[in-house]
């Protein structure tokens, strides 16, 4: 039933990472009620709710917040959660009345997941922003991308999903497990910019040892080094080789019939652009999968470029159970594995907002005349 079978989590509807974050809670076996505001838009982008994964395996609450009765039917909810995730803008649940004193007064072991891009302090705390400013505060988009061009936003990857969603989930679990030993809950502030932050700390490191290349697109792993980098092949498609101890780059020269005694000092960036070129001949000449029966499963550390549609389909994937169809959509796995307490989706997407209203209320304690009154009064459906 997965590691955190047993485990109550409310999550606030919101966009980006902290639905991200709930998912992950949620797979591993926790139960996650997610509660919408009644007469909100559809967050986010409007997609056919058969899409949107993050809500996988979660049920939703419609609860309009802002009366009293309805942050009351909160709080009594709260009072039987493990944690509680947010991703509103500092104060705004403050000032509905369900602010961490507020929750912690009816449930003093609850653990408060606060997800921001700013943080709860600081002079941007109150600005509005979105990933791509996140990860440009922090210094890693300026490291993405060729010394020649703009940087390149990753996605939202590093910033919403790496450095947020990631950092709230360990948060809140590294809280629950704390307080086994207390008792006592307490508020996780999960900023994007403090995660990211940390993501970076490698290259801090190198940054202050003097090894990190201040121009952009000049660092090794940023794909200067010709034996970092992707290729193009004779079908238009792509290969990645990253071969950067010198065992593997000595096994892709084997691989590739190259003697190493016509090469320069591969650590010799003046002779970067020559090996550069000839690397680029050498894999223009085969398509992709020819490069893949040559150098996949080796040594020479090597990966095919795959599109978004052909990952589920690779070997690898295909022999890790990598991704699961869950009503007839395939999507990713739980991650990570566990060999004791499996993870496992829990059940499909939210279709629509406040859909299981009655079945959690009653789950969690609400006995029948109590819904029928809040149904009746519209403070919820």
């Amino acid at each position: 039933m997965g590691p955190l079978h047993g485990y109550r989590i409310i999550e606030m509807a919101a966009i980006g990472p902290a639905p991200l974050a709930g998912m992950l809670l949620a797979d591993m076996g926790a139960e996650v009620i997610r509660i919408d505001r009644l007469g909100d838009a559809d967050l986010g982008v409007k997609r056919d709710p058969r899409f949107d994964i993050a809500t996988r395996g979660k049920r939703s609450v419609a609860i309009d917040i802002k009366s009293a009765e309805g942050r009351d039917a909160v709080l009594r909810l709260v009072g039987s959660a493990d944690a509680l995730i947010e991703g509103f803008r500092p104060g705004v649940m403050e000032r509905l009345g369900l602010g961490p004193a507020d929750c912690h007064a009816v449930n003093p072991g609850l653990v408060f997941g606060r997800m921001t891009g700013w943080g709860q302090q600081g002079p941007l705390s109150q600005a509005a922003a979105h990933d791509m400013n996140y990860i440009a505060l922090t210094g890693a988009l300026e490291a993405i991308g060729p010394a020649d061009a703009a940087p390149v936003p990753p996605l939202n990857l590093v910033g919403d999903f790496g450095g947020g969603s990631m950092f709230l989930a360990m948060g809140v679990l590294a809280a629950l497990l704390e307080r086994t030993r207390s008792g006592l809950g307490q508020v996780v502030d999960a900023a994007i910019v403090d995660g990211v932050a940390a993501l970076m700390a490698g290259m801090h490191g190198q940054w202050a040892g003097g090894t990190w290349q201040r121009r952009r697109g000049d660092h090794i792993l940023g794909g200067a080094a010709p034996w970092n980098s992707v290729y193009r092949t004779s079908d238009g498609l792509h290969v990645s080789i990253c071969a950067i101890e010198q065992r593997f780059f000595a096994e892709l020269l084997r691989r590739l019939d190259i003697d190493p005694t016509t090469l320069p000092d591969r650590m010799d960036r003046a002779h970067w652009p020559d090996l550069r070129a000839r690397f680029e001949a050498i894999f223009a000449q085969r398509t992709r999968d020819e490069w893949c029966a040559t150098l996949e499963g080796s040594d020479a550390c090597f990966a095919p470029v795959l599109h978004l549609s052909e990952a589920p389909l690779h070997p690898h994937a295909l022999a890790r159970d990598a991704f699961v169809e869950v009503h007839g959509i395939r999507q990713p796995a739980p991650a990570p594995r566990f060999d004791r307490t499996g993870s496992q989706v829990q059940g499909p997407t939210i279709q629509r907002r406040g859909e299981h209203t009655d079945s959690v209320l009653r789950d969690w304690g609400f006995g029948e005349d109590q819904i029928r009154v809040l149904r009746a009064s519209g403070v919820t459906a």
